[in-house]
């Protein structure tokens, strides 16, 4: 399992992912699922790959291929975000076809992708790949895509909102991947987070730490404390409330 994610602000894009790989009960590896493409003041994209390592691994040798052997159709040639979210597709698709008919055990050669980024002028934005070659695009309402194990980080994206500031979000997707690496141990470090400022196009932003390094103990330890300080501004029940009021009085008549 693992778990990826991405958020779009007005200023810009954040990429946050895991790096555990399980090839099976005893094969647990750790491999970056985060892969960045770029050309300076010209376009950059960000790839988050989830699923079969053989296939993100082929898909990503076909890709730097591609753009190494000058393709009439590369990352480095689409002219528009839609068209290179079809393109990763469809060599998704070739490669996973290929693999499914080497093998003749059953086998789950699927995998999804998400791709971000910028080319030129235009506005930068996300689009999550799916298994199935379909892709979807974040929208103001939901500025957010993930993969993988979703359901443990999610509750936390659910407040960003387009207007929250790349750092704001960047700090979001941190403690929603670090809840996601608590509560799953399919999920596990390096942590990698990527942020891209609009209009800069200049490879942005790149982190990566352990999960036991200072920055994310103390990202950890805050928000904790947090929680446990909104936890005590909670409205109390009514038979608390009778109580402060009869404790009020009385310290009032003393």
């Amino acid at each position: 399992m693992t778990y990826c994610l991405a958020i779009r602000v007005d200023t810009g894009l954040v990429f946050c992912s895991d790096s555990r790989t399980h090839g099976g009960i005893d094969n647990v590896g750790t491999y970056s699922k985060m892969h960045r493409f770029g050309w300076s003041d010209q376009r950059h994209f960000c790839l988050l790959s989830a699923g079969n390592l053989a296939t993100t691994q082929s898909v990503l040798h076909r890709l730097r291929q591609d753009m190494q052997r000058d393709q009439r159709i590369s990352l480095r040639t689409v002219p528009s975000l839609d068209l290179a979210a079809d393109y990763v597709g469809s060599i998704r698709a070739e490669v996973q076809q290929r693999h499914a008919r080497r093998h003749s055990e059953p086998t789950d050669f699927t995998a999804s992708f998400l791709l971000g980024g910028q080319i030129g002028s235009a506005p930068p934005g996300l689009r999550l790949i799916y298994p199935q070659g379909n892709a979807i695009h974040e929208s103001p309402e939901h500025p957010f895509l993930q993969m993988g194990e979703v359901q443990y980080g999610k509750p936390l994206l659910d407040m960003v909102t387009s207007q929250w500031s790349l750092e704001a979000a960047a700090r979001c997707a941190l403690v929603s991947m670090d809840t996601t690496l608590q509560s799953n141990l399919s999920v596990g470090p390096p942590v990698e987070l990527l942020i891209l400022t609009g209009d800069r196009l200049d490879g942005g932003r790149h982190l990566r730490w352990g999960s036991e390094h200072l920055f994310l103990r103390e990202l950890r330890s805050q928000w904790h404390q947090g929680l446990a300080a909104a936890i005590g501004r909670l409205p109390p029940f009514p038979w608390e409330e009778s109580s402060l009021n009869r404790e009020k009085t009385y310290k009032n008549a003393r």
